[in-house]
């Protein structure tokens, strides 16, 4: 999931006592903390007696366009979970399961035939919009019809295997699939033809910009007029500088407990526009029952010690970086590119986040425990496979050499208190390089659309990604490869601008070898990792893990691996 920056954490310090569990801690439904072990007990059926009551969330920003197949942030991607569904599904599970597909919309998972390259879908019957509508297969057709007519993100890069997909990417308005997705209303199914077999296929069905929506929905992005939904939650009313509201989808029976469960909460009421002091001050005293944003620093004490019970940590595939403009000066030059990698003090990035507890200086793109990972780090003092201390001295010298000290770079960041102060230690630290930095903060709502336009001319943005799903191609090639590099789109998730072309040969051939034999690929993809970071497009700052900080109202606390915390799942007084 790209996500737009998730929040940062709380002192290490702080919150001894729940870091202590690596994995997710709960509560019950009184709301107080049941230990590590406590988010696998209980009944995995419906408890009848939870249900109901308002669940609120609070949050600085809203994360733009509410279109599940345009939004790219993990903010919304959550939501989605209890609203919007695809053919396939990730489990709604928490822990290591929750990385497992499963049948959505379709009765079981596909029958592959033809070596790999097309996937029958028999469609479930009786499943209704929450417009009223039936789903039919047409809706399924002109949903993969419209990935591509609203230039979703991930067109170029998740679904571009499709056959035709190659001519929607070049008129998306056009765009007609007809060979590639082929619907049958007769007999309920739906059959999607590859040029190539895609061993991770199944995945890309199972994330939001898959899921099926009406035929008649635009085919341009939806903005803030959210889209008919299928599971438990439909959108009330969006307003991006107020609040969100869910409420449930009338229309709604559960057909598959794994893929969509039934939700608890009447409603879901998600209010923007809120200060982080105002939102830790809401949750503590129950007129919030969750919050988004980093906490302040002035209020960690209390969490860590009066709170602590409220606060859930897990570790994340995931990393934080900052993108560096490889085709605008002063970042065209890689010695420049190299001595902003050799200047950081990682170390400095994880205090300004939260502590060594909450997170951990990175050098690869590939995040620990993440297939093709590789311990290795090209930018270390005295060298070795882990971060130990910048070389400032060094980078000074590659500014020195590149020629590009004195010019201007503007650093764009979100405008949330532990992105704008990690931006703040960046402003510095170019300063001292010998560039004239400057600080730009947005706020979240606009940010991550904002750095992927180059029309906007971003030099150097701080952003981050956690995992769409458990693959090495979902850093790398979504990241980093020319197919995900878009001039002049809001949707342009290579934000670096880097291509290469050597490089995408190499990815293409990882993936082709994920296939046959996954050990060999991983060893391929840790390579093109290595070759990325020489050519130094990005600066890995940290690995982080997450902290949701709830009210004593929540219970059922669940954490899901892949889409974080099961909003839908959470019971509230």
């Amino acid at each position: 999931m790209s996500r737009t920056t998730r929040r940062g954490a709380l002192a290490a310090a702080t919150v001894a006592l729940t870091l202590t569990a690596a994995a997710c801690s709960s509560s019950s439904d009184s709301g107080s903390s049941s230990g590590p072990s406590a988010s696998t007990s209980g009944s995995s059926a419906f408890q009848a007696q939870h249900k109901g009551g308002t669940l609120k969330l609070v949050a600085h920003a809203a994360a733009g366009s509410f279109d599940p197949q345009v939004n790219y942030t993990l903010q919304y991607w959550q939501l989605y979970q209890s609203m919007y569904d695809g053919l396939l599904a990730f489990k709604k599970v928490d822990g290591q399961e929750s990385f497992t597909v499963v049948p959505d919309l379709a009765t079981a998972m596909p029958k592959v035939t033809n070596g790999g390259k097309t996937y029958t879908f028999t469609l479930r019957r009786g499943i209704t919009f929450s417009n009223g509508k039936p789903l039919t297969t047409d809706d399924v057709v002109a949903s993969f019809q419209r990935i591509f007519k609203v230039s979703s993100p991930t067109a170029g890069t998740f679904y571009n295997g499709i056959v035709g997909a190659d001519a929607c990417l070049k008129t998306p308005a056009s765009c007609t699939l007809s060979k590639g997705v082929i619907g049958d209303a007769k007999t309920d199914t739906v059959t999607v033809n590859l040029t190539a077999a895609d061993p991770e296929f199944e995945y890309k069905l199972a994330v939001p910009h898959a899921v099926v929506v009406p035929k008649d929905s635009p085919t341009k992005d939806a903005g803030t007029k959210p889209l008919p939904s299928t599971g438990p939650y439909m959108a009330a009313s969006y307003d991006p500088n107020r609040a969100l509201k869910l409420v449930r989808n009338p229309h709604f029976k559960e057909w598959s407990r794994e893929a969509e469960p039934q939700g608890y909460p009447d409603v879901i009421d998600y209010t923007f526009g809120q200060t982080v002091e105002s939102e830790v001050t809401a949750v503590e005293n129950g007129q919030a029952d969750w919050m988004y944003d980093p906490p302040p620093a002035d209020r960690l004490g209390e969490i860590g010690t009066k709170y602590a019970s409220q606060a859930h940590v897990n570790p994340l595939t995931a990393f934080w970086y900052a993108t560096l403009n490889v085709n605008m000066a002063p970042f065209n030059n890689k010695l420049a590119r190299q001595a902003i990698n050799w200047a950081v003090d990682r170390s400095a990035v994880v205090r300004l986040y939260g502590g060594t507890n909450l997170a951990s200086p990175a050098c690869t793109i590939l995040p620990p425990g993440f297939p093709g990972h590789v311990d290795s780090c090209d930018y270390t003092k005295g060298g070795g496979t882990t971060w130990k201390a910048a070389d400032l001295a060094k980078a000074k010298a590659l500014v020195k050499q590149s020629g590009t000290a004195g010019q201007e770079v503007g650093i764009v960041t979100q405008d949330d208190d532990v992105n704008k102060s990690i931006g703040q230690y960046l402003q510095s630290l170019l300063t001292q390089l010998g560039y004239k930095a400057t600080l730009k903060p947005l706020s979240g709502n606009i940010q991550f659309t904002y750095i992927q336009n180059t029309k906007n001319k971003v030099q150097l943005a701080l952003t981050s990604w956690y995992q769409d799903y458990p693959a090495a191609s979902d850093f790398l090639n979504v990241l980093l490869s020319c197919a995900s590099y878009h001039p002049g789109s809001d949707s342009s998730i290579n934000i670096s601008g880097f291509c290469d072309k050597g490089v995408d040969a190499k990815m293409q051939a990882a993936m082709k070898t994920s296939g046959t034999d996954k050990a060999s690929a991983d060893k391929q993809w840790g390579a093109v990792d290595q070759q990325i970071m020489g050519e130094s497009p990005v600066v890995p700052l940290i690995n982080p893990k997450m902290i949701d900080f709830t009210s004593t109202r929540v219970g059922n606390y669940r954490f899901s691996k892949q889409f974080y915390m099961l909003v839908g799942q959470l019971w509230v007084k």
